[in-house]
C-alpha cells in the first residue's frame, strides 16, 4: 500500500509541475514587448531604431498630444519638452503638465509600468510617493515618475549624481498613481 501512496504522490506532482510548467509558459507568451523594462520596437517615431526627430507637434497649441505618440490607454513623456500627457483607452487626454526630469534620460520608445511604489528615497536622497517605474538603464538605475513628499525640498537634481527620477508635483503624481497602473503603456518621444 506503501509503494501506491508513493507511485500516486510522484504522479500527481509531475502533473502539478507540467501544469504549473505550461501555465508559465502561456504567461510569458502574452506578457507585452517591453514589460521587462527593455523598450519594444514598435515602428513609431522614436522608437529604438526609429528616427530620434521629434514626434509632430500642434505649434498653436503647445500642451496638446505629439503626434505619432501611439494609441490607447498611455502615458506618454517628452524628453524635450519634460512634459507628461496622460491618455485614456478613447485617445483623450486626461491631463498634461510639466515634469523636471533628473539626469538620466530614458531611449525613446514604448515601455510599460513594470513596478510602482507608495513612498521610498529617491537615488538623489530625496523621500518620494507615488512612484511608477518603466524603465532601467543599462547600470540597473530605475527610471519612473515620482512626486516629492511634503517634507521634501525640490531642489533641482545635482548633474553629478545620476538618477532616474522624473519628479511631478505632488498633484500630479497622485493622478499619474491613479492612472499609470501596472502594465499601462508608457511610449517617450523627442
Amino acid at each position: 500500500m506503501a509503494g501506491t501512496s508513493s507511485g500516486i504522490v510522484a504522479g500527481l506532482t509531475a502533473a502539478a509541475v507540467g501544469a504549473v510548467g505550461l501555465l508559465a509558459y502561456q504567461a510569458s507568451a502574452t506578457v507585452p514587448p517591453g514589460l521587462g523594462g527593455r523598450p519594444a520596437a514598435s515602428g513609431m517615431p522614436g522608437a529604438p531604431g526609429a528616427s530620434a526627430s521629434k514626434a509632430p507637434r500642434d505649434h498653436r497649441h503647445p500642451t496638446a498630444l505629439p503626434g505619432a505618440s501611439g494609441t490607447g490607454e498611455r502615458v506618454v513623456y517628452s524628453v524635450d519638452d519634460d512634459r507628461v500627457w496622460l491618455v485614456n483607452e478613447h485617445n483623450r487626454v486626461e491631463r498634461t503638465f510639466k515634469v523636471k526630469p533628473g539626469t538620466l534620460d530614458p531611449a525613446l520608445g514604448a515601455y510599460w509600468v513594470t513596478s510602482r511604489a507608495k513612498a521610498v528615497t529617491g537615488t538623489d536622497g530625496l523621500p518620494v510617493e507615488h512612484v511608477v517605474r518603466f524603465t532601467t538603464t543599462k547600470d540597473g538605475m530605475a527610471i519612473g515618475f515620482s512626486a516629492p513628499t511634503a517634507n521634501a525640498a525640490t531642489e533641482p537634481p545635482d548633474p553629478t549624481v545620476p538618477t532616474g527620477g522624473i519628479r511631478e508635483t505632488r498633484r500630479d503624481g497622485d493622478a499619474t498613481w491613479k492612472f499609470a497602473t501596472i502594465g499601462v503603456k508608457v511610449i517617450v518621444v523627442r
